[in-house]
C-alpha cells in the first residue's frame, strides 16, 4: 500500500510540474493581480480529498489500511522529514547565493515566501484546531492537515516558480523532496494519507496566492525601501525544529 501511495504522489508531482505553463502565472505587465483559475484545480482537488476524508468511510478505510501496513513493516522511524520540509524553499536562497539567479530579487522573493508561510501556517493551524483529528500513533489530536507536508509543498512550488524559466529540474527536485517528506510522515505513523494530501494542496495553493498578491503586498507594505538584506536558516533547540529568518528592508 505504501508503494502505491508513493507512485500516486510521484504521478501527482509530475502532473503539477508539466501541467503548468513555463510563463509567469502570477503577475502581468501592469503589476496588477492576475488570477489564473486553472492553477487552482490541482490544489483544490487535493484539499477536497482530505476534507471529504474526514467523514468518508471509504477514505477512512484507505487510511486504516495504510496504517496497518506501516505498523507491520516499520522497523525504525526516520526523522529526515523534520529537516526535508524546509529544503525546497531554502534551496532558492542557496541557488541565489551560488550565483544562479531566479525570477525575483532577495526582497521580492522574501516577501512572497513570508506571505506564503503566513497563509499556509494560519490555514494549517486553524484546521488542526477545528478538526482535532487523532494522529495514527495516538500521540495527539492535531493530525489534520500535515504541517510538514504543507511546508514542503509550499517550498516546492516556491522553487518551481522562481526557477522554472532557468530549468524545470529545480522544480522537479523540489517536488521530489516534498513527496518524500509527505511519504515519511505516513511511514513514521504521524499522519494519515488524507492529512498529507491536504497538506500538499494547502502548501501549493498558499504559494500561488502569495505570488498573485505580491504586487499588492509590495505596494502597500514595502514600497518605500527597495533595498533589502537578510539571512534565513533552520534551527533545532533540542525539542523543536524550525526556521529563523532575519530581514532588513
Amino acid at each position: 500500500m505504501i508503494s502505491k501511495v508513493i507512485v500516486v504522489l510521484i504521478i501527482l508531482k509530475t502532473s503539477l510540474l508539466f501541467g503548468q505553463s513555463t510563463t509567469t502565472d502570477s503577475l502581468n505587465t501592469n503589476q496588477n493581480i492576475k488570477f489564473n483559475y486553472k492553477s487552482l484545480i490541482v490544489p483544490t482537488v487535493l484539499i477536497s480529498y482530505g476534507i471529504i476524508g474526514i467523514e468518508s468511510d471509504a477514505l477512512k478505510s484507505i487510511n486504516a489500511e495504510i496504517k496497518e501496513e506501516v505498523n507491520e513493516n516499520i522497523d525504525e522511524k526516520v526523522t529526515i522529514d523534520d529537516f526535508a520540509q524546509y529544503a525546497p524553499f531554502m534551496s532558492v536562497y542557496a541557488l541565489n547565493a551560488m550565483g544562479i539567479q531566479g525570477k525575483n530579487n532577495f526582497k521580492d522573493r522574501t516577501i512572497i515566501l513570508g506571505t506564503a508561510y503566513l497563509i499556509m501556517g494560519s490555514t494549517v493551524y486553524g484546521l488542526k484546531k477545528i478538526t482535532k483529528i487523532e494522529r495514527p500513533d495516538g500521540s495527539s489530536n492535531n493530525s489534520f492537515p500535515s504541517g510538514h507536508t504543507a511546508t514542503a509543498f509550499m517550498g516546492a512550488e516556491f522553487l518551481w516558480q522562481e526557477y522554472k524559466d532557468v530549468s524545470i529540474w529545480y522544480g522537479i527536485t523540489g517536488y521530489a523532496v516534498a513527496v518524500g517528506t509527505g511519504t515519511f510522515r505516513i511511514y513514521n505513523d504521524r499522519h494519515w494519507l488524507t492529512d498529507v494530501v491536504t497538506g500538499a494542496g494547502i502548501g501549493i495553493l498558499s504559494t500561488k496566492i502569495a505570488y498573485w498578491l505580491h504586487p499588492l503586498v509590495k505596494e502597500k507594505l514595502f514600497k518605500k525601501n527597495e533595498q533589502a538584506s537578510g539571512i534565513i536558516m533552520p534551527f533545532y533547540d533540542g525539542n523543536r525544529y524550525g526556521v529563523k529568518m532575519a530581514v532588513s528592508f
